[in-house]
C-alpha cells in the first residue's frame, strides 16, 4: 500500500486544536506529530494516501468550534517511519507565539454535567475545566499556552489528573488548567476586613457560608475569571440599595446573573439569537427587554431604575453557577470596583479597595494575571452588536484589510479605552480598560500594554494616537515615543471610527462614513460628533455635518443635558422659558452669557449632544448620573411607539460641504409638545427624523461620488432603533450598509480603526 508523508503548517487561533489533531490521526491510524511553533502549528503526518486525504478534508470540516484555521500550507515531506502519533513539546524558541494567546472560555456543558454529578470526583468542584473550556488569557504568563506558563503552575497535578492529562482519549488531554478537589485551587471566605471567616453550625464550606451572607441581605465580593464581582440578591431591594450606596452608583443599571435560560425567560423577552448569545463561550452580558408583569424571581426595580432593559448574564464559571443555583434566585453581579474605577483583580487590592462595600470575600488561590471585565452586547436586527468587547473575545485577532509594514501600538481614546497591537495583518485589540480620566484606569492601561506586548512579543515601532492633545492616551504615546525613540502617528477621531467599521468588514474603501457620537476633536478646532465622511482607510474628507451650536461648560454639558437644550433652543429662536421653570434662573442666565461671549462654550456638531437636548426638552431629563442616560431614555420611549412621521429638516450646501440644519427639528419638538403630543411620540419622530437625514445626505453624497457603501459608526449607533431605521432606509436607497459586529461602534472600537489606518498608510500612503 502506497504511503505518503505530509507537512501542514498553519496559523491557528483557538482551543483544543492539538488534542483534536491527535484524536483524528489516531482514528485514521496515521503516525507523526503536532507541535506549536512560532508561526502557529506544524503537523507532520504519515500514512496511506486515502487516509491522508481523509485527514486533510477533516482538518477544516471537523476542527473544534473554537479553533480557527486562519492560514494553512501543505507540503510533501519524506516519510520517517514514526510509530504512533504524539503531541510534541512546544518549540524551545518562544518568540512570535502570539497566535496562541486565546480568550477565556465559559464552562462547557460536559463540565457542567460533571459538576452536578454526585458520582463524579469533581462533583461541585468550583474550578472544573477541560481542554475545551476554562481560563486562558487571564491566567497566561507567557506563550505558548502550556501549564508552566500559566498561574496554574502553582498547583501540582495529582496522579488522577495526570492520567487524564496524558490520555489522548480523555477530554482533559493536554487541558492546561486541569484541576480537581485533590490538587486545587481552593475556595476561602473572608470577612469584611479580609480575615478568614470560620464555619458556623450547619454551614460548612466557604460557598455555603457565602450563600448565607447573600441570603441575609449582604454583599459578597466574588473572585471570577478576570477580576472580582460584587454580588447581592437581585430580588432584595434593601440589598440592592445598600450596594448602590456603598459603590456610589446612583442610577446606572446593574448586571444580573441567572442560573439558566429558563430562569431568564421568566423575566425577559428572548429571541433565538439572544438565547445563542447568552450561552456562547464568551458569556457576555446581554441587554434584554424585561417582560411586563411581576414574577417571583424578577429583580427589583432598583436594579435598573426607570429602565425597561436588563443586562443579563449566565454563569461563566463553575463557581458562579454553584453560587446562583444555591441562591435559587438571580444575583446582581456587577464589577468589583468603586464607581468609575477599574475592576479589582488581585486579592490584596480587593480587600483594600472593596473594604466598606463587601461584607465578605469569596476568593481562591488561583492568581489572575491579566484583568478582564465582562463583555456587553445586544442584538440589533437579528445580529450581535458589541457594546464592550472584553472577556471571552479579547484578544482574538481581527484581520486587517491591508497588511502593514512593521509593528504598531494604537492607544485608543480617552473614554471606554481599549488599545491594540498590530503586526502584519493581525490586530490584537485589548480587553476593555475603561475611562482614562481615572488614575487607577490609566495605571491599568500602562500595565496591560506591557503585559500584552510581552505575551505577543510585539515591540511597536509606531505609536498611533488620537488627534486630541488633551487625551491621556495621546500624551502617553507622545511621551513614550520621545523616551524610546519611536515614531508617532495621529488619526482623527471620526476617521478612526470609520476605519474600524471598514476593517471589520475587510474593506479598504472608498465609502461613505456616518460617524455620530458625543465628541471628537475636529480638524477645524470645533467638537465634532455629527459627521458624514467620504474616504478610505488612508484619508477622509468631511463631506457633511450637523449645524454647530455651543457646548456650554464643556464636560459639564454632558452631565447636565439642560445646557444643550438651552443651546439648541436659543439657536432655534426659542425663549427657553420651559427650562427657566425648572432650572435655577441665575444659572441659566450665566450659561446664556457664557455662550454669547464664547467662554468655555466650544462649538459642536455632536448628535449625541443633540439627543441630550431633545431628552431635556421632551422628558425633562436635565441631569444624568451616567453617560448616555438621556439618549437611552429617548430610545426606550420611542421603541414602544409606531413610526408616525418626522420633523422638518433642512440640508444646505456650504461650499463643497452639506450642512444639516437642526433648528427646524427643535422647533418641531417644541411645537409638538405645545400641542399635547406625548414624550414617546416626540421621541419616535425624532428618531425617524435622524434616519431620514442619514438617508437624504447619503443619497446626495452617493450621487456626487458614485459610492454605494455606507458605514454606520460612533457611539450613537449603539441605539438599536436608530441603527435599524438607518439601515432599512439606506438599503431601500440601494446602499450596501456596514455596521459593527466585532468591536463596539463607540470609543471601544477606536484602537482598531487607528491600527487599520496606520497599516494602510504604511503600505499605500507613504
Amino acid at each position: 500500500m502506497e504511503r505518503r508523508a505530509l507537512a501542514v503548517r498553519g496559523i491557528v487561533q483557538g482551543v483544543g486544536f492539538r488534542p483534536f489533531i491527535h484524536s483524528l490521526a489516531s482514528e485514521l491510524s496515521l503516525t507523526g506529530f503536532v507541535r506549536n511553533v512560532p508561526q502557529g502549528v506544524v503537523i507532520e503526518i504519515e500514512g496511506p494516501v486515502a487516509a491522508l486525504d481523509q485527514f486533510e478534508g477533516a482538518l477544516a470540516s471537523r476542527a473544534p468550534d473554537l479553533a480557527d484555521i486562519e492560514a494553512c500550507e501543505r507540503l510533501a515531506v519524506p516519510t520517517r517511519g514514526d510509530v504512533g502519533f504524539r503531541i510534541d513539546s512546544s518549540a524551545a524558541d518562544r518568540r512570535g507565539f502570539s497566535s496562541r494567546v486565546t480568550p477565556d472560555i465559559a464552562t462547557c456543558p460536559d463540565c457542567f454535567e460533571e459538576l452536578h454529578d454526585p458520582a463524579n470526583r469533581r462533583f461541585r468542584h468550583p474550578f472544573i475545566t477541560c481542554a475545551r473550556c476554562g481560563p486562558r488569557l487571564t491566567v497566561v504568563t507567557g506563550v505558548p499556552y502550556d501549564r508552566e506558563r500559566t498561574t496554574m503552575t502553582a498547583f501540582r497535578m495529582c496522579a488522577a489528573c495526570r492520567r487524564e492529562f496524558d490520555d489522548p482519549h480523555d477530554r482533559r488531554f493536554h487541558a492546561q488548567t486541569i484541576a480537581c478537589p485533590a490538587c486545587g485551587p481552593r475556595l476561602t471566605l473572608s470577612g469584611a476586613d479580609g480575615g478568614l471567616m470560620t464555619a458556623s453550625p450547619g454551614v460548612g464550606d466557604p460557598l455555603e457560608r457565602a450563600v448565607a451572607v447573600l441570603r441575609d441581605g449582604g454583599i459578597v465580593a466574588v473572585k471570577g475569571l478576570g477580576g472580582y464581582h460584587l454580588a447581592c440578591d437581585a430580588t432584595d431591594s434593601k440589598a440592592v440599595d445598600t450596594l448602590r450606596l456603598r459603590k456610589q452608583r446612583d442610577e446606572k443599571p446593574f448586571a444580573v446573573m441567572f442560573s439558566s435560560l429558563d430562569a431568564v425567560a421568566c423575566v425577559c423577552e428572548l429571541t433565538a439569537v439572544e438565547r445563542e448569545l447568552l450561552v456562547a463561550p464568551a458569556r457576555p452580558i446581554v441587554l434584554l427587554k424585561r417582560r411586563t408583569g411581576g414574577h417571583i424571581t424578577a429583580p427589583v426595580a432598583s436594579v435598573a431604575p426607570g429602565c425597561p432593559v436588563l443586562g443579563v448574564m449566565l454563569p461563566s464559571t463553575p463557581l458562579h453557577a454553584l453560587l446562583v443555583e444555591a441562591m435559587e434566585r438571580p444575583l446582581v453581579m456587577t464589577s468589583g470596583n468603586r464607581s468609575d474605577e477599574p475592576t479589582v483583580y488581585d486579592d490584596e487590592s480587593a480587600v483594600e479597595q472593596l473594604r466598606g462595600i463587601a461584607d465578605a470575600f469569596l476568593t481562591h488561590d488561583r492568581r489572575i494575571h491579566v484583568r478582564c471585565d465582562d463583555g456587553v452586547s445586544r442584538v440589533v436586527g437579528s445580529r450581535e452588536l458589541p457594546i464592550r468587547r472584553s472577556r471571552g473575545i479579547a484578544p482574538r485577532p481581527i484581520r486587517l484589510p491591508i497588511p502593514g509594514q512593521g509593528s504598531w501600538l494604537a492607544v485608543g481614546a480617552q473614554l471606554k479605552n481599549t488599545f491594540a497591537l498590530g503586526r502584519d495583518r493581525d490586530a490584537f485589540v485589548s480587553h476593555h480598560i475603561g475611562d482614562l480620566d481615572d488614575l487607577a484606569a490609566y495605571q491599568a492601561f500602562t500595565r496591560d500594554i506591557g503585559l500584552l506586548q510581552d505575551l505577543f512579543e510585539i515591540r511597536p515601532a509606531v505609536l498611533v494616537h488620537d488627534e486630541h492633545p488633551g487625551y491621556t492616551s495621546t500624551r502617553y504615546a507622545i511621551e513614550r515615543a520621545a523616551a524610546e525613540g519611536l515614531q508617532t502617528m495621529a488619526v482623527q477621531h471620526h476617521h478612526a471610527h470609520f476605519a474600524s467599521c471598514l476593517a471589520e468588514h475587510g474593506m479598504t474603501g472608498p465609502a461613505i462614513g456616518v460617524a455620530f457620537d458625543g465628541s471628537g476633536h475636529g480638524a477645524d478646532g470645533t467638537v465634532w460628533g455629527g459627521e458624514f465622511l467620504v474616504g478610505d482607510l488612508c484619508q477622509t474628507s468631511r463631506a457633511a455635518f450637523f449645524r454647530t451650536v455651543p457646548l456650554p461648560g464643556g464636560d459639564q454639558a454632558v452631565r447636565e443635558p439642560w445646557r444643550m437644550a438651552l443651546a439648541h433652543l436659543l439657536d432655534a429662536g426659542d425663549d427657553a422659558s420651559r427650562l427657566r421653570a425648572r432650572v435655577d434662573h441665575a444659572t441659566v442666565t450665566i450659561v446664556e452669557r457664557m455662550m454669547v461671549r464664547g467662554l468655555n462654550a466650544p462649538l459642536t456638531s455632536s448628535v449625541g449632544r443633540l439627543f441630550d437636548a431633545v431628552a431635556a426638552i421632551a422628558i425633562g431629563r436635565d441631569r444624568v448620573s451616567y453617560e448616555g442616560q438621556a439618549a437611552m431614555q429617548l430610545e426606550w420611549l420611542a421603541s414602544d411607539v409606531a413610526a408616525d412621521g418626522a420633523y422638518e429638516v433642512c440640508v444646505e450646501e456650504r461650499g463643497e460641504s452639506l450642512i444639516v440644519d437642526t433648528r427646524p427639528v427643535i422647533r418641531g419638538v417644541v411645537r409638538d409638545l405645545a400641542r399635547g403630543a406625548g414624550p414617546a411620540r416626540v421621541a419616535r419622530r425624532f428618531h425617524s427624523t435622524l434616519a431620514a437625514v442619514v438617508a437624504e445626505v447619503c443619497v446626495a453624497l452617493g450621487s456626487r461620488t458614485g459610492l454605494d457603501a455606507v458605514a454606520l459608526t460612533g457611539g450613537v449607533f449603539q441605539n438599536a432603533l436608530l441603527t435599524t431605521d438607518c439601515e432599512d432606509r439606506l438599503a431601500r436607497a440601494g446602499f450596501r450598509v456596514c455596521r459593527h459586529h466585532q468591536v463596539p461602534p463607540g470609543d471601544g472600537g477606536i484602537s482598531l480603526g487607528q491600527l487599520a489606518v496606520a497599516a494602510a498608510r504604511s503600505r499605500s500612503c507613504a
